[in-house]
């Protein structure tokens, strides 16, 4: 019985190191909650300020281009900023290294469908188009997190579906755009920022 209980702690501490060494999973539950919180200040003041009387709004102004384009910029700023900063003290604390070949690996994966999607809403962004950019940065967000998930944890897969349905269903829907665009950077990544903090952080801090 000692013999099988003996077996079976190496082969949990052998998977244990077998996962670290192939997944990211310095990634903090906070750093969700964060942005999500950022996405939810920064889509208020895009409907306050500019989207509150859509058919006054010339959306090929470029004035209010440049802004709409300024305040998601601050919003991915802050969003990856904090996740940066949030993730490095977890992995400090938990005596790893927040940068290594699988932090490379998902930074890759993620890059990939981002800087494409990007480059799409800058060519549609110039023409006005805010309906598709909103739905765009949805699909194409949703895509990286699918992509990457396999480094990192399971959840992250699963948020990454949900991203493309909302992102599909802004297209469908435009008019609900901006509040489908909500729900996907803010409420949803908040609601899975928690679920990680308290499934993973709080357990390991414990």
């Amino acid at each position: 019985m000692r013999v099988m209980n003996s077996r079976n702690e190496d082969i949990k501490v052998i998977r244990e190191m077998m996962e670290k060494s192939s997944k990211f999973l310095s990634l903090s539950g906070l750093s969700g909650v964060v942005a999500g919180s950022a996405a939810i200040i920064g889509s208020a003041f895009a409907y306050f300020y500019l989207l509150r009387d859509p058919g006054a709004t010339d959306y090929n102004s470029w004035q209010e281009t440049v802004i709409l384009a300024a305040d998601a910029l601050m919003v991915l700023f802050v969003s990856v900023g904090m996740s940066l900063l949030l993730s490095w003290r977890k992995a400090k604390k938990n005596g790893q290294r927040l940068f290594n070949k699988v932090t490379y690996r998902i930074l890759y994966s993620l890059a990939v469908p981002l800087v494409a999607g990007g480059i799409f809403c800058l060519v549609y962004l110039s023409r006005g188009d805010i309906g598709t950019v909103i739905a765009a940065t949805l699909v194409f967000y949703g895509l990286a997190l699918v992509n990457a998930s396999k480094y990192t944890y399971g959840e992250i897969h699963y948020l990454g579906l949900t991203e493309i349905i909302l992102g599909l269903a802004a297209a469908v829907f435009g008019r609900y755009g901006l509040l489908l665009w909500t729900a996907g950077f803010g409420v949803c990544h908040i609601v899975y920022g928690l679920v990680m903090y308290f499934k993973y952080d709080t357990k390991r801090n414990g």
